[in-house]
């Protein structure tokens, strides 16, 4: 508290030394109480139950210290009003009794809750962005028409929905889209966007697109981004059918593959997946494959660029990657710490990469409420005798050494696969064994690990 505060208190308390009221002055701001039925009565009866404690506290400290620290109360008036208020308690010389001194919070307690009014707004607010976000791009997604997002200014590819990428070949973002057309009719393209700029829509033209020249019926439409002005073109096939989505021949195992608990894609040479099994769905937190193929992976790992180009040139250089350690963000928020094993398809340059994902997430079984009764049933009887930070200290050892123990029955005694299976280097593991007396030799034979 300021020494503004204490020149121009709400509430001044004269108080005997047992921190019974003598007098009372009040602030021009609450002038209107009425304080006589205070007088004569403890502070204490004068608050709420919450705070008779602190009001307590105050009188101790200051006729054992001469002054007390600053509590917040509720004060309550005998007209039934309640106001928060911030006091320390001061005392006087010899047996002059105690002052308390008192500043309103009322407008700190206001505040605070207009802040809370606007915090609630603003996270219902960021919920329906979030809830038309998703309502979008699950349209965007399950679209089985070719939809492209091109930026009004350059005409480069913001977004490719799935079913463009599979059906033109085009990549997911980055690349000019007007190389793609062929050359006589690039003109006519541009004067149809040039047309909805200025009237908002334009009749449907006939393009062609990718190597072949297939003949498409584009449609266009200006809408407003985060990018800036983008427009959204919409593509359907004229006459035959494009293609379908070129992927590997199926296999045998595919069935199999498909029902793995862990996750597996199949990767192009650039990252691009070209097959995902409904377990990566799930990790991915997506609702079809649709969703997922064309993207590349490294959208989902933690590190979204570094892991993916690790992961690749390992393999380029190896051919096979194991227990690569990284986490995947899914789409609903959820972080998975996973381990993943890939091999490549072919010697050099791979075409194409198997990767198989697992959730390590939880990998020691989680202490049941027996367990941990039996383990903490020791430190309850310390309380009251020993400090709170001890108690915790010492309960965080025993739950410490609870699951090294646990890790190395896992293991069979084996310091290098508990050290890994708990995360922690070998050298950080033996500090802790020596710690909780587990360091001697394992019965009957010696450590696997050496």
């Amino acid at each position: 508290m300021t020494g503004l505060h204490i020149a121009q208190p709400d509430v001044t308390l004269m108080l005997d030394l047992e921190g019974v009221i003598r007098q009372c002055t009040l602030s021009s701001a609450i002038a209107g109480e009425e304080t006589q039925a205070w007088l004569g009565r403890p502070w204490v009866d004068t608050v709420g139950e919450a705070g008779s404690a602190k009001v307590q506290r105050m009188v101790d400290d200051a006729r054992a210290r001469g002054v007390s620290g600053f509590r917040q109360i509720t004060q309550r008036f005998p007209s039934g009003l309640e106001l928060p208020m911030e006091f320390t308690t001061v005392r006087l010389g010899g047996q002059g009794g105690l002052l308390a001194i008192g500043k309103s919070l009322q407008a700190v307690a206001e505040l605070q809750s207009r802040l809370i009014a606007a915090q609630q707004a603003m996270e219902r607010d960021y919920w329906k962005l979030r809830e038309v976000e998703t309502r979008y791009r699950l349209l965007f997604d399950a679209s089985n028409e070719a939809v492209l997002l091109i930026k009004a200014t350059s005409l480069r590819i913001v977004e490719a929905n799935p079913a463009a990428i599979r059906a033109l070949g085009l990549s997911p973002v980055g690349r000019d889209f007007l190389p793609e057309l062929a050359a006589q009719d690039r003109e006519a393209f541009q004067a149809m966007l040039l047309r909805v700029r200025e009237h908002g829509k334009a009749p449907g033209s006939l393009i062609h697109l990718g190597r072949d020249l297939a003949p498409w019926l584009i449609r266009a439409s200006l809408i407003t981004s985060d990018l800036g002005p983008v427009f959204l073109l919409q593509l359907a096939p004229v006459g035959a059918s494009p293609a379908a989505f070129d992927r590997s021949d199926p296999v045998a195992v595919e069935a199999l593959i498909e029902r793995m608990p862990d996750g597996f894609v199949v990767l192009d040479q650039d990252g691009v997946i070209l097959h995902a099994n409904r377990a990566f769905l799930k990790l991915v937190e997506v609702g079809g494959q649709s969703s997922v193929l064309g993207e590349r992976l490294r959208r989902w790992l933690g590190r979204p660029g570094a892991d993916l180009t690790v992961l690749l040139a390992h393999l380029r250089r190896h051919g096979t990657v194991r227990l690569f350690s990284t986490t995947v963000h899914g789409e609903l928020g959820t972080d998975t710490e996973v381990e993943i094993s890939a091999a490549a398809g072919g010697e050099g340059e791979p075409r194409h990469v198997g990767v198989l994902l697992r959730d390590v997430g939880q990998r020691l079984p989680l202490a049941s409420s027996q367990q941990l009764s039996a383990i903490l049933g020791s430190l309850v009887q310390q309380i009251g005798k020993t400090p709170l930070r001890s108690l915790v200290r010492d309960t965080g050892g025993i739950v410490e050494r609870h699951y090294i123990e646990a890790a190395l029955d896992l293991t069979g005694g084996n310091r290098t696969a508990a050290a890994e299976l708990l995360g922690l280097s070998r050298q950080s593991l033996y500090s802790k064994l020596n710690r909780y007396g587990l360091d001697g030799p394992q019965p009957g034979s010696p450590d696997p690990s050496d």
